[in-house]
């Protein structure tokens, strides 16, 4: 498996890479528009052909590329089901598997940071947690649909009983963490350990955070593959 973490130092997003090295099929997880020369640059490098542009939920904080790369290379754009996305020309459903080469993606419904996540298990051993955990933290749950109950079970019941060994790559890091690991983030991950379902619910109900400062521009956009032009005025 041939395997690349890529960032976008504006929104702190990580997209990933994943491709099969013999039959040079690749997909991507969470591209950003800013970046889209990159990954197709990268892409080209490589000698890759681009067959999904993959999802972990509608974002908040940035525009997807996934219009773009699929004009660019004819993939396929796949999001969690049940996202409000006009566009997809595919829902992924818990459980089930993407395939690049001998490479077999697997998609665990993760939601809470909002009400439609995935995080995608590669070859049973790279985890992409999407904005579900994040390195010695996790994403907020006060809008999309998110509720904190719901992503305290998703971490807790879904990929924390996941093998230790299991490598964590999250959606966003802002203290310039790359990776984890499941075996880390159940011992050290101060959301988690130690608190209750209750005391987990309270706390991330009192955080008060900001709204994500390209909210109100990204979200209508993701819901349409990043491609604004198609947004009714």
């Amino acid at each position: 498996m041939l395997f690349r973490q890529l960032f976008d130092r504006e929104t702190s997003t990580y997209t990933y890479l994943i491709a099969d090295r013999i039959s040079k099929e690749a997909l991507l997880v969470d591209p950003v528009l800013e970046q889209v020369e990159r990954d197709l640059k990268l892409l080209k490098e490589l000698g890759l052909t681009l067959r999904y542009c993959v999802e972990t939920h509608v974002h908040a904080d940035h525009i997807t590329s996934a219009s773009k790369l699929r004009e660019a290379t004819g993939c396929l754009t796949v999001v969690p089901y049940p996202a409000e996305v006009g566009c997809a020309d595919k829902f992924i459903h818990h459980g089930e598997t993407l395939k690049v080469g001998a490479v077999v993606v697997q998609a665990i419904a993760t939601p809470g940071h909002t009400d439609s996540h995935m995080a995608y298990l590669a070859n049973h051993t790279h985890l992409l947690t999407g904005d579900a955990l994040f390195i010695r933290g996790c994403g907020r749950t006060d809008f999309q649909g998110g509720d904190a109950g719901t992503l305290f079970d998703s971490v807790t019941q879904q990929l924390f009983t996941l093998p230790d060994s299991t490598l964590i790559y999250p959606g966003h890091d802002y203290r310039g963490q790359t990776i984890s690991s499941i075996e880390e983030e159940k011992h050290w991950n101060p959301r988690f350990t130690g608190r209750s379902r209750d005391e987990f619910i309270k706390f991330m109900n009192e955080l008060n955070l900001p709204n994500p400062q390209k909210m109100m521009e990204a979200v209508p956009a993701n819901r349409q593959c990043g491609n604004s032009s198609q947004l009714s005025a």
